[in-house]
This record gives C-alpha cells, structure tokens and sequence, in this order.
C-alpha cells in the first residue's frame, strides 16, 4: 500500500487496539519466527513447548518485549518488509497511552452502567476489552494448535479449529495457514469460510492496497 495508507491503518490499529496496542513491526517478527520454528522449542508461541495458556501468553510476552526494545538478535530473513511508525510505536508502548485507554474503557462502562442501564455484570468484561489483542492471539495460539482438524501435514500441530471461522475472522484456520502462508485466503476446502479474504479483495478492488502475486 502506499505511504498515505499505511500511516492511516497504522493509526486505525492504534485506535483500535488502544490499551493492548502491539507494534505491527514485532508483531511481524514473532509470526515470521512462528512460522519458521512452528512448534518446536524455538518457536516464539507454542502450546505445546508451555504448561498452560496463561505461561504461553507471558512468554509470548517476553519475547514480544525483547524485540520490539530490540534487545533481542534477530535473524536477517525475519527482518525485512515491514511498517515502521516510530512515533506510533513510542505512543502505543507507552504506560501513559495504555493506562490512559485502560481508564477511558473504565469510564465507558461506568457511564453506561449509571445512565444506560447496563447489568453490572458487563464489568466482567472489562479484562477482555483492557487486553483483548494479547487474548486474541492466545485464542488463535493455542486452539489453533491443539484443537480441530488438519486437511494438510506441516510437520506441526497446527489445527483448523473452526469449519465457519467467524469468531477469529479467519485466524482460526492455522493448518491451512501454515500450509499456504502467503496465501489471502486462509479457507481452504469449500465449506471454510475466511470473512477476511472478501474484503482484502475490496480493498484491492479500491486500490487501497496491491495484492501481488508471489514468486
């Protein structure tokens, strides 16, 4: 996409990721390193190399932190093609942003709760909607490496999780996935559905984006 494009989906992912923002630069590494180490002990977020979900999403973490501070070697082939913002960066890593997101959510919900007519029990929602990206990718992390079916063999546990993936958007076709990573459609058999691939179409369509073809 062009330069224009890309700074305005860098800030669409800022606003709407806010509390758990990711830097699509790391974010970008860590799955090039998953794709490259899929499942084995290098690989970055396994479930199968961790003791539960919760110990997967902190070492994701660690990892995540070390290469976004760039304390972290990483591998030249991993280090190519990827948008880089550094003022976004700064702002979407920062404490003030986060907690500043963190108490805007609070808010909402309180307003909501007094004036609205909300059920108390929404409040029970507010850990998801604080760290709903590194939810997100556990979800597709672990059940798409542990639960469902396989239509290829990758020499991994990579599953189709779901036959109608709605739920992730797609994500959730991780067998497909690693078996065609540069591919814009993760469904594969005719009853998989990727609500994603139509409208990366539409944008192509738009010239918003450029999909190529890979050599």
């Amino acid at each position: 996409m062009s330069k224009p494009w890309e700074r305005f989906f860098y800030l669409l992912t800022y606003l709407s990721q806010g509390s758990s923002y990711l830097s699509p630069r790391a974010y970008a590494i860590l799955h090039r390193m998953h794709h490259a180490f899929s499942d084995t002990e290098r690989d970055p977020h396994s479930p199968h190399h961790t003791k539960n979900v919760f110990t997967m999403m902190w070492e994701t973490k660690n990892i995540y932190n070390a290469v976004l501070s760039r304390k972290r070697a990483i591998e030249t082939r991993f280090e190519r093609n990827y948008p880089e913002w550094n003022f976004m960066e700064k702002l979407g890593d920062s404490w003030m942003s986060r907690v500043g997101w963190g108490v805007l959510y609070i808010a909402f919900y309180v307003l909501a709760y007094v004036y609205l007519d909300m059920h108390w029990i929404f409040f029970f929602l507010l850990p998801i909607h604080l760290l709903m990206g590194p939810i997100h990718g556990a979800i597709v992390n672990w059940s798409g490496h542990k639960y469902g079916y396989q239509n290829f063999d990758n020499a991994d546990e990579s599953k189709n999780s779901l036959i109608f993936d709605f739920l992730m958007m797609g994500e959730l076709f991780q067998n497909n996935h690693h078996k065609k990573p540069n591919s814009i459609n993760f469904g594969s058999k005719w009853f998989e559905v990727d609500p994603t691939y139509p409208v990366i179409k539409l944008l192509n369509k738009l010239k918003i984006i450029e999909i190529r073809k890979k050599v």
